[in-house]
C-alpha cells in the first residue's frame, strides 16, 4: 500500500499498535473503570432486593395454584376450613355463555368450594320432597339453608343452585360430563335435562357454557399431559442430557489431539446426519402415500393440542424434508467457497485446542455463569409471581337483569342489606379478579417492568462476567513468552479476580446498554400483540422496520460488547476506550475478521450441529419406540415429542456451554494474533509470538528461524 493510502487507511481506522518492550500481557498494574456505572448498578440492584421484598410481604402464590370462590376463598388450601373441598361448583354453569365472561374472565353466577362435583341430575324442586335427597342437594349450597325454608325463598336469597347436573372435575373445576350418543351431545347420558324451572333444555346448551367457562385454562390440559410426560420421562432425560454433557467433553478432548481430522470428520458427519434426516423423512412421506387423511393440508388441519396428529400428514415430513435440505446444501456451498479459509481457521483451532490444554479450567467455568444464570432466572421468577399475586380481591355487582350498578364494586360482607341489593333485588356480589386501588396496585404495572429491566441487565452482568474472565486468561496464555512458565499459576481464578475488583462498572456499562436495546424489543413484541387486530398496513410495516432494525442493533452490540471485554481483559481500560480500540483494529483487518473468524466460529457451530443430532436421533429412536429393543424400556408418554424436545433443547445448551470456552478462546486468540501483527515484525528484536503452524498458513516467520 502506498504511503499516503496508508495514512489515509490508518486515519480513518486509528493508528496501529506500537511495539512495547514490556508488554507481556494482560497488565496487572491497573485502577477500577466505570466507577459511575458501577454505583448505578449497586443502586440498582438494592431497589431490586427491595421489589422483592415488597413482593414477598405482598404477594400470594395460593391465588396461582388454588381456584376461588365467589367470597376469595381458596378451595383446597391446606389449614383452612375449606381444606376437604379442592373442586370450584358453579351454581348455573349456562350463565358463563355470556360474552362478558371473555373479557373479565369470571362467571356470573355464584361459585363455591364443594368435596366433590355433582355426580346425578337432581333439581331443587324434586329434591326438597326427598329427605335424603334434599341432605345431599344442601352440599352445594351456601351455608343457612334448613328444611323449614321454602323453595322461593331458598331461590330469592341465592343459596342453592336451581339444579343440578352431573360434572367432572378438571383443573379442580366442576364443568359438565358432556359426552356424544349417536352424534348427540350428552349430559349424563341424557340428551335433555330439566333447568330448575320446569323447562326441558336439550344438553347442547351448555356447550357455550362449558366452552367460556374453560377460556382461560383449556391449554392447561395439555401442560397437565407435559407435566405428566416429564414426571414419566425425567430420569431418561437426564441420561440423555449426560450423554449430551460426555459427548461434548470427549469431542473437545479429541479435539486437543485431533484438530485438523476432527474438524473434516465433523464436516462430513454433520451432511450425513442431515442427510440421514431427510432420507428419514423421505420414508415417512413415501409410508403415508395413500393413507385416510394423509394428505389433509397443515392450513386445512389448523392448531391441534395434539402434535402426534401432524406427524399423521404426508405435507408435515414433506415441509421437514425441504428445509433440510436446503440446510445441506447450504452447507456444502459454503464449504466449497470457503475451503481455503478453513485450513487458517483449523490452524486457529489447534491453537485454540493448545489455550485449553493450558488452562483446562476454563472447560468448567460455564456451570459458574449457569449457576449464577440460574439464580438470576430463579429470583426473576418468584418475584414476577409474587408481584402478580399481590393484589387484593375485587368483588362487583353481577345481575341477570337491567341494573344500574352492574359490573359496580361492592362489598360482599354486607351486601344483601346494602342499597344497591334493595333497587337489584336479583343482583349478588361476586368476586371477579384480583386489583387494588393504593399507591402500590397503582405502580405494580411499572415495578414489573422494574423486574424484567432488571432480569436482563443481571442475565446479561452474568454473561458479560464470563466473557471477560475467560479473555482475560486465554489473553495471558497468548503472551507468555515460555508456556506454561509467564502464565499466573490459576489464570481463570486471577481473570475473575481482576474483573470483578476493577472493572465491575466496565460489565455493568456494557450490559447495561445491551439491556436498553433488549428492554425496547420486549415493548415492540408487546405492541405488535396488541396491535394484531389493527387493519393498518403502514403501522404494521413501520413497526416490523423497526423490530427488524433492533434486532440488527442487538447483534452488533453483542459482538461490540464482546470485543470490547477482550480488550478490557487484556489493557484494563474503559469500556468506551476499549469498545473503540477494537472496533478500529478489527476495521483494520476487516478481511481477516470477515473470512477467518468467521469461518471459525462456523467450524464451531457444526460441531454443536452435531453432537445436537446425534443425541436427537439417539432420543428420538428411544422415546418413539421406533426400534423394538426399546419398546418396553421406553416410557410410555401422551406426546412423545416431549422428551424429544427436551434432550435436543438441553443438548444444544451444554454443547453450547462448552464450546463456547472454545468460541471465546478463538476470538481472544484472534484479536491478540492481529495485535501481534501490528506489535512485531518478526526480527529478532519484535518476534511474533504465534505458534509456528500459525505463522506457516499465513506465510509469516521470525527471522531467527531457518528458512523453509
Amino acid at each position: 500500500m502506498p504511503d499516503g493510502g496508508e495514512e489515509e487507511f490508518y486515519g480513518k481506522n486509528g493508528e496501529p499498535r506500537k511495539y512495547d518492550a514490556n508488554f507481556k500481557g494482560p497488565i496487572q498494574n491497573r485502577g477500577c473503570t466505570d466507577i459511575v456505572c458501577c454505583i448505578l448498578f449497586a443502586i440498582a440492584i438494592l431497589c431490586y432486593i427491595a421489589v422483592g421484598i415488597l413482593a414477598w410481604s405482598q404477594g400470594d402464590p395460593r391465588k396461582v395454584i388454588y381456584p376461588t370462590d365467589s367470597r376469595g376463598q381458596f378451595c383446597g388450601q391446606a389449614g383452612t376450613p375449606l381444606a376437604n373441598k379442592p373442586n370450584l361448583f358453579y351454581f348455573n354453569i349456562m350463565k358463563c355463555a355470556s360474552p362478558m365472561v371473555l373479557l373479565e374472565f369470571q362467571c356470573p353466577t355464584t361459585q363455591m368450594c364443594v368435596e366433590k362435583c355433582p355426580e346425578k341430575f337432581m333439581t331443587l324442586v324434586k329434591a326438597y320432597s326427598n329427605h335424603n335427597d334434599f341432605a345431599y342437594y344442601k352440599t352445594f349450597c351456601k351455608e343457612g339453608v334448613t328444611n323449614t325454608m321454602g323453595i322461593p325463598q331458598i331461590l330469592s336469597l341465592g343459596l342453592c343452585p336451581a339444579m343440578l347436573t352431573p360434572s367432572r372435575p378438571f383443573t379442580r373445576r366442576c364443568f359438565p360430563a358432556l359426552g356424544l350418543k349417536e352424534g348427540v351431545i350428552t349430559v349424563g347420558n341424557n340428551t335433555r335435562f330439566d333447568d330448575g324451572s320446569g323447562n326441558m333444555r336439550d344438553a347442547k346448551d351448555l356447550m357455550d357454557g362449558v366452552k367460556n367457562a374453560t377460556v382461560v385454562i383449556e391449554a392447561r390440559q395439555v401442560v397437565m399431559k407435559i407435566f405428566e410426560d416429564y414426571t414419566q420421562s425425567w430420569y431418561w432425560i437426564l441420561i440423555g442430557l449426560v450423554i449430551a454433557m460426555v459427548t461434548s467433553l470427549l469431542f473437545i478432548i479429541l479435539l486437543r489431539f485431533l484438530a485438523g481430522i476432527m474438524v473434516w470428520v465433523m464436516i462430513v458427519m454433520v451432511i450425513l446426519v442431515i442427510g440421514y434426516g431427510i432420507f428419514h423423512c423421505y420414508m415417512e412421506y413415501a409410508a403415508l402415500k395413500g393413507q385416510a387423511g394423509a394428505n389433509v393440508t397443515l392450513q386445512d388441519l389448523g392448531f391441534q393440542t395434539d402434535f402426534a396428529v401432524y406427524l399423521q400428514i404426508r405435507q408435515t415430513w414433506l415441509a421437514f424434508m425441504i428445509i433440510l435440505a436446503i440446510v445441506d446444501v447450504i452447507i456444502i456451498l459454503l464449504l466449497i467457497f470457503l475451503r481455503k479459509r478453513i485450513l487458517i481457521a483449523i490452524a486457529l483451532i489447534k491453537e485454540a485446542s493448545r489455550a485449553v490444554a493450558h488452562v483446562m479450567s476454563s472447560l468448567f467455568y460455564p456451570l459458574f455463569t449457569f449457576v449464577l444464570l440460574a439464580m438470576v432466572i430463579a429470583y426473576w421468577a418468584v418475584t414476577a409471581v409474587f408481584l402478580s399475586t399481590s393484589n387484593e380481591p375485587i368483588y362487583k355487582v353481577f345481575n341477570e337483569t337491567a341494573c344500574d350498578h352492574s359490573r359496580k364494586t361492592c362489598d360482599p360482607a354486607n351486601y344483601s342489606t346494602s342499597v344497591e341489593k334493595a333497587q337489584c333485588p336479583d343482583s349478588e356480589c361476586l368476586f371477579a379478579f384480583y386489583g387494588g386501588e393504593t399507591p402500590y396496585h397503582k405502580y405494580l404495572v411499572g415495578l414489573q417492568f422494574y423486574n424484567v429491566f432488571l432480569f436482563f441487565w443481571c442475565a446479561n452482568f452474568v454473561t458479560a462476567l464470563g466473557q471477560m474472565t475467560l479473555a482475560g486468561a486465554f489473553a495471558s496464555y497468548y503472551w507468555a513468552v515460555v508456556k506454561p512458565d509467564d502464565m499466573p499459576a490459576f489464570p481463570v481464578f486471577s481473570s475473575l479476580g481482576r474483573s470483578l475488583r476493577y472493572h465491575t462498572g466496565t460489565l455493568a456499562f456494557g450490559s447495561l446498554i445491551l439491556s436498553i436495546v433488549q428492554i425496547i424489543r420486549v415493548l415492540l413484541e408487546y405492541l405488535d400483540h396488541k396491535l394484531k387486530g389493527a387493519q393498518n398496513k403502514f403501522t404494521k410495516f413501520l413497526l416490523c422496520c423497526m423490530k427488524c432494525c433492533f434486532w440488527c442493533l442487538e447483534k452488533c452490540i453483542k459482538f461490540l460488547n464482546r470485543n470490547a471485554y477482550i480488550m478490557v481483559a487484556i489493557y484494563g481500560k474503559s469500556f468506551c476506550t476499549s469498545a473503540r480500540d477494537a472496533f478500529l483494529l478489527l476495521m483494520r483487518n476487516m478481511i481477516r475478521v470477515a473470512v477467518l473468524d468467521k469461518v471459525t466460529d462456523f467450524l464451531l457451530f457444526l460441531g454443536k450441529l452435531l453432537i445436537v443430532g446425534l443425541v436427537g436421533i439417539f432420543a428420538f429412536f428411544f422415546f418413539s419406540g421406533r426400534v423394538k429393543a426399546f419398546e418396553n424400556t421406553a416410557p410410555h408418554l401422551h406426546y412423545y415429542w416431549v422428551p424429544i424436545l427436551t434432550v435436543v433443547v438441553g443438548s444444544y445448551l451444554i454443547a453450547h456451554g462448552f464450546f463456547s470456552v472454545y468460541a471465546m478462546c478463538v476470538d481472544t486468540l484472534f484479536l491478540c494474533f492481529l495485535e501481534d501483527l501490528e506489535r512485531n515484525d518478526g526480527s529478532a528484536e519484535r518476534p511474533y509470538l504465534m505458534p509456528e503452524s500459525l505463522r506457516k498458513v499465513l506465510n509469516k516467520k521470525n527471522q531467527a528461524e531457518p528458512a523453509h
